[in-house]
């Protein structure tokens, strides 16, 4: 073979496979209610594991300070003086196991301030209400309990009389760090689970297409068709459905986020912190849409060779 008529050949195949292409979306246009409620159940089914995910990856941002999850807050006596409370630091730091950092009520009047949104409001205290505060850490060696020890050195804390609460805060945190594995364990299974829902409901329709084309395709066997040219308008069909039903999730994706990010903004400003849900990037938003062209062509495939054994 010379290589003029190779490429000619090439040149015939690349115009074959673009006429199969857009020629399969015309054919989709001339079906349009058809098409929109195929694309409609796809969107939906592509839409809620990327929802999930977008949470988890928008959860995961929030800095949720894991080296302080062992701290406890130890709020000191209201008749405890600025001596009493510094000879209670040192006590605890003399311990061994935990670091002491000794917190004035003016400095945690000002953290109050800045953390809780209050401003002038509380200026309006007659008296500082917040004692003297300590922030100990416990000193935990990598193969040892954290919860244990925090739990040993709060009950020694709760028993000293200049001592008027122990606050233990970690383990909601922990819990928090597990869910949200639990969450990415889920979106994974989530993600599968829908991916076969797509590759469903994409081979059914197909079936159907093959079938209300059936005549056409006895025809083409007829006159020499081999199976590739017969197969190869109903795959770019599949691939055309995922690649809508993609575009079509990720439209309702932006939607839901815009819809949500001022609620959660409200939210979370509240508390002292600003937050704004972030979207997929742009590698993301690649990858889904030929993720979804990539289900549609699978299950275009599985239903057009069903049909051809």
């Amino acid at each position: 073979m010379s290589v003029k008529t190779a490429r000619r050949r090439v040149r015939a195949l690349v115009r074959r496979q673009f006429y199969s292409l857009f020629s399969s979306l015309g054919t989709l246009w001339g079906h349009r209610l058809g098409t929109l409620m195929t694309v409609l159940v796809l969107g939906i089914a592509m839409a809620l594991p990327l929802g999930l995910h977008v949470t988890l990856q928008n959860l995961r941002s929030l800095d949720l300070n894991q080296d302080e999850w062992g701290t406890i807050t130890v709020f000191l006596k209201s008749e405890a003086d600025e001596q009493g409370a510094a000879e209670f630091a040192r006590r605890v730091n003399s311990r061994g196991d935990a670091s002491a950092v000794l917190i004035s009520p003016e400095q945690g009047m000002e953290d109050f301030r800045d953390a809780s949104g209050f401003g002038q409001a509380l200026d309006l205290f007659e008296t500082n209400p917040i004692p003297w505060t300590l922030l100990v850490t416990p000193q935990v060696a990598e193969s040892e309990d954290l919860g244990g020890r925090v739990a040993s050195i709060a009950s020694w804390l709760g028993e000293q009389n200049v001592v008027d609460l122990v606050q233990v805060d970690y383990k909601w945190m922990q819990r928090l760090s597990g869910l949200l594995g639990v969450g990415n364990a889920l979106a994974t299974v989530l993600s599968i689970m829908f991916s076969l829902a797509v590759v469903v409901v994409i081979a059914n329709t197909i079936r159907l297409d093959v079938a209300n084309r059936s005549e056409e395709i006895q025809v083409l066997s007829l006159v020499g068709a081999n199976d590739g040219f017969i197969r190869q308008p109903f795959l770019y069909a599949g691939f055309w459905y995922g690649l809508l039903g993609a575009v079509l999730a990720l439209f309702l994706l932006s939607l839901s986020i815009l819809y949500l990010n001022k609620p959660l903004e409200r939210l979370l400003s509240a508390y002292g912190n600003s937050f704004e849900m972030d979207g997929l990037g742009g590698s993301q938003i690649m990858l889904v849409i030929l993720s979804g062209g990539v289900l549609g062509f699978c299950g275009a495939w599985l239903s057009v060779q069903r049909y051809l054994r």
